[in-house]
């Protein structure tokens, strides 16, 4: 068995920067940052070749949507770190912080209902980078998935973002035709006609969007086109489906700021070392959920950020 040579300060060290002990050795492997998911093809040119000049040559791919070059050895992760930030690109990734945003692909599914890169980068930018030297009590993941097929499972994350678009039958173009596109094509079955007349069962209907431009006379119109919010979800040893905000929020401010809010609530009200699904549970949804979806927490923003957290 190989002796180990690195010192568990050092390794703990690393770690903060994104560098995981790669079992029984001395290489590492770096967590790149993806910021959502997407690369361009010269960022996957330069991580391949920081993969090959620094480490093994091999490249994985996280669950959280980030890349791993793996058998770094210690001396090769600083002269890695500067290749990849000559390209833009930057490790970590770790720590008791808000993670990496995962993002499903949008507007390029035919199912997608919002731009989910463009709110991801959003969130990336002011969360995972404006927040990044602000330690939470656990770690805080968020997820942006573009319709309900939640295949980026946002209700198994801390702050999860759903699209969504609530239909509306216009009753002056509907034609009660014999054979209902809207009928036929929706998924859940909400969708029937009454006499003459189209209607979509508002308790069985999932908000997809299916429906909107299948009528041949757009017979269907967006009552509201938005964004549902799950909170306090977790993925893992312990598993907790997030819980729904009760509202549809309808622009991409109001979901950047009640994350900032929930990101805030977690430093203030949160224990040390729990997640913010067990903050919520101890503190109530319903009080949590009050808080927000207003904006009180907000004026106390520079007094929470400025606290130490209890260990």
């Amino acid at each position: 068995m190989a002796t180990l040579t690195i010192s568990k300060a050092d390794e703990t060290r690393v770690k903060g920067l994104g560098f995981f002990s790669n079992k029984g050795t001395d290489e590492f492997s770096g967590r790149v940052i993806t910021v959502n998911g997407k690369v361009n093809s010269e960022q996957l040119k330069r991580v391949a070749e920081a993969a090959e000049r620094y480490g093994n040559g091999n490249v994985l791919m996280t669950t959280r949507l980030t890349l791993e070059c793996q058998g770094i050895p210690f001396e090769n992760i600083e002269p890695f770190m500067s290749f990849l930030a000559e390209g833009g690109l930057e490790t970590g990734g770790s720590g008791k912080r808000v993670r990496p945003v995962v993002s499903c692909k949008g507007t390029t599914c035919q199912y997608g209902l919002i731009d989910t890169f463009d709110l991801s980068e959003k969130i990336h930018d002011r969360f995972y980078t404006g927040y990044h030297e602000v330690m939470l009590p656990h770690k805080f993941k968020i997820a942006v998935g573009g319709c309900p097929n939640n295949c980026v499972k946002p209700d198994l994350n801390d702050f999860g973002v759903i699209g969504r678009f609530v239909p509306s039958v216009n009753e002056d173009k509907c034609k009660g035709c014999k054979k209902c596109a809207v009928e036929d094509v929706c998924p859940m079955n909400a969708a029937s006609k009454d006499g003459n007349i189209a209607v979509i069962d508002p308790e069985v209907c999932i908000k997809c969007g299916r429906c909107y431009s299948k009528c041949y006379f757009k017979a269907i119109d967006p009552e509201i086109r938005g964004y549902k919010v799950y909170i306090a979800g977790r993925w893992g040893k312990k598993i907790s489906h997030g819980k729904i905000l009760g509202k549809i929020f309808t622009s991409e401010e109001e979901v950047l700021s009640t994350l900032e809010k929930a990101i805030l609530l977690f430093r203030e009200k949160g224990n040390f070392g729990e997640r913010f699904a067990e903050t919520v549970e101890r503190l109530g949804f319903e009080t949590v959920e009050k808080e927000l979806l207003s904006d009180e927490i907000l004026s106390r923003k520079d007094e929470i950020l400025k606290r130490e957290i209890s260990k």
